[in-house]
C-alpha cells in the first residue's frame, strides 16, 4: 500500500512538473506536435546582438640603458624610435537604438581601443565612435554609422524572480555568435569585487570569455541584462555555470546619462558608514545584517541638510532594505543627481523617515600645468562614493583625453596615484609640486586592484 501511495505521489509531482515546464516554454507543445523550441525568439533577437572587435596599440616599455645618452654614445647605439605593439581583442554588444545606431556594450571591451569595429549579423561592418563609458559599473555606449538596424527592446529587470528561464546570446571564445541558455540563479549580487558599483543577475547560462557585452534575455526576446563576467576559481578562464549580467534597469540608468553628459554624473549623500556587526546590533537593537551606522556627516551635505546624524542607522531607502555599507553606496551611486530619496532610520530605538535630495559630488580637480606627459588628464582627491575611498590613499585619474600625451603614456580614467618618483601622495596638495618636477615621472598606479609603475619622459 505504501509502495502504491509513493508511485501515486511521484506521478502527481511529475504532472505538475510537466505543466508548469509546458506554462513557462514559448510554444504549443502538444497544440500541433512540433518540438519544443526557442528558434522563433531567436530569430528575432539574434539580429540585435554584435560582435566587436577592439585594436589598441600599446608602447613597449624599453631598456632603461637605451635611453641613457652616455650608453648609447659609448657602445654606438642609435635613438630608437618608441615601440609600439598591437593589441586586439573580441566581444559583444547590443543594439539598444536602432534609429540612432546606438550599441551597448561593457567598457572593460572598449577601453584604451583606439579601433572599435561593429559586425552584424547581416555580415555588415561598421567602424564606432564612443559615446561614452562608465568603468565603475563597466557599460558603455558606442554609436555605428549604420541604418535598417533591430534592436532589443528592455524588460524591467525588476520583475525577475529567482527561476526565471533566460537564454545568453555573444561571442564567446571568437566563435561567432552563439546561444546559451540557463535560469536566473540569484538577484543582487554584490560585494564581490568585479566593478564599482555592483548590483549583478547571477545565471548558469554559460557565460565565456567573448560573452561581455552581450544580451541576456528573458524568453520574450527582452533584454534583462548585459553579460558582463564570470566567476572562475583558479587559473581556469571557462565557465562553471556562475557567471554575472548587468541588470537592464541599472544599464538604462547608466545609458540616460552618457547619452546627456558624456559621462555619469554619481550622486552624493555625504556621510561615511559602517557595517552592522553582531556587537553593535546589540547595541542598537536591531537584527543583525540589517543597515549601516552613521559614522561622519560631510558639511552642508544632503544628508547634513537632511537631519542626519552620527550614530544614526539607516535602514532603508525608498523602501528597499540596506544590509549594508556597501550596498548603501551602491544604492546612493546609482541614483540621479537632484534625485529626491525617503530614508528610514533608527535614532535613540526609535524609526525615523527623513527626505533628503542628493547633489553631484564635488571634485577637487586639477587641470594646471603638469609634466607634459600628464596633459590632457584631469586629477582630483578620491570622492567619498567611490570604492576606493578610504581604502587607498591617493589621488584619482578622473578623465584622460583619448590620443592625448597622458593617454599615449598609458594612463586611464580611474587610475589610482599612490606615489610619485617613489614618494607616497595622500591628497591632490600632495600631487600638485611633484608633477612639475624633474624631466622623468615615476607614477605608481593601482588600476582595477593591481598595482603597476608608469615612467613618463
Amino acid at each position: 500500500m505504501s509502495t502504491l501511495k509513493s508511485t501515486l505521489v511521484w506521478l502527481a509531482g511529475l504532472s505538475l512538473l510537466i505543466q508548469v515546464a509546458v506554462a513557462a516554454l514559448p510554444f504549443d507543445w502538444f497544440g500541433d506536435g512540433e518540438m519544443p523550441t526557442l528558434a522563433p525568439m531567436l530569430d528575432q533577437s539574434k539580429p540585435a546582438v554584435v560582435n566587436i572587435a577592439t585594436r589598441s596599440h600599446v608602447r613597449v616599455q624599453d631598456n632603461p640603458l637605451l635611453n641613457d645618452p652616455f650608453f648609447r654614445h659609448f657602445f654606438n647605439i642609435p635613438k630608437q624610435q618608441p615601440r609600439q605593439r598591437t593589441k586586439q581583442s573580441l566581444g559583444s554588444g547590443v543594439i539598444f537604438d536602432a534609429k540612432k545606431g546606438l550599441v551597448l556594450t561593457n567598457n572593460h571591451v572598449i577601453q584604451r581601443a583606439d579601433e572599435i569595429t561593429v559586425s552584424l549579423t547581416d555580415g555588415r561592418s561598421f567602424q564606432a565612435e564612443l559615446v561614452g563609458s562608465d568603468p565603475a559599473t563597466d557599460v558603455a555606449l558606442i554609436k555605428i554609422p549604420a541604418e535598417n538596424l533591430t534592436a532589443l527592446p528592455l524588460a524591467d529587470s525588476a520583475q525577475l524572480r529567482v527561476g526565471d528561464f533566460v537564454v545568453a546570446i555573444g561571442n564567446p571564445f571568437g566563435l561567432g555568435q552563439t546561444v546559451t541558455s540557463g535560469i536566473v540563479s540569484a538577484l543582487g549580487r554584490s560585494g564581490l569585487g568585479i566593478e564599482g558599483y555592483e548590483n549583478f543577475i547571477q545565471t548558469d547560462a554559460s557565460i565565456n570569455p567573448g560573452n561581455s557585452g552581450g544580451a541576456l534575455v528573458n524568453l520574450r526576446g527582452e533584454l534583462v541584462g548585459i553579460n558582463t563576467a564570470i566567476f572562475s576559481p583558479g587559473q581556469s578562464a571557462g565557465n562553471i555555470g556562475i557567471g554575472f549580467a548587468i541588470p537592464s534597469n541599472m544599464v538604462k540608468q547608466i545609458t540616460d546619462q552618457l547619452l546627456e553628459f558624456g559621462e555619469v554624473r554619481r550622486a552624493y549623500l555625504g556621510v561615511q558608514m559602517q557595517d552592522i556587526t553582531e556587537e553593535l546590533a546589540q547595541a542598537f537593537e536591531i537584527e543583525s545584517g540589517r543597515g549601516a551606522v552613521v559614522t561622519r556627516i560631510v558639511k552642508n551635505s544632503a544628508a547634513d541638510e537632511a537631519g542626519l546624524e552620527v550614530g544614526d542607522v539607516i535602514l532603508s531607502i525608498d523602501g528597499i532594505t540596506l544590509a549594508n555599507a556597501d550596498t548603501l553606496r551602491n544604492t546612493i551611486g546609482l541614483l540621479m543627481v537632484e534625485q529626491t530619496i525617503e530614508l528610514e532610520i533608527l535614532r535613540d530605538g526609535k524609526e525615523k523617515t527623513l527626505t533628503a535630495t542628493v547633489k553631484e559630488t564635488q571634485k577637487q580637480v586639477h587641470q594646471g600645468p603638469v609634466h607634459p606627459k600628464l596633459a590632457g588628464a584631469t586629477f582630483g582627491d578620491i570622492e567619498e562614493s567611490s570604492p576606493y575611498f578610504g581604502k587607498i590613499a591617493g589621488i584619482m585619474v578622473y578623465s584622460v583625453k583619448r590620443g592625448g600625451p597622458s593617454w599615449n603614456a598609458g594612463l586611464r580614467a580611474n587610475d589610482i596615484i599612490t606615489s610619485v618618483n617613489r614618494q607616497p601622495i595622500e591628497s591632490l596638495e600632495d600631487f600638485k609640486p611633484l608633477a612639475h618636477n624633474g624631466k622623468e615621472l615615476l607614477l605608481n598606479i593601482t588600476r582595477k586592484q593591481r598595482a603597476m609603475f608608469l615612467l613618463l619622459k
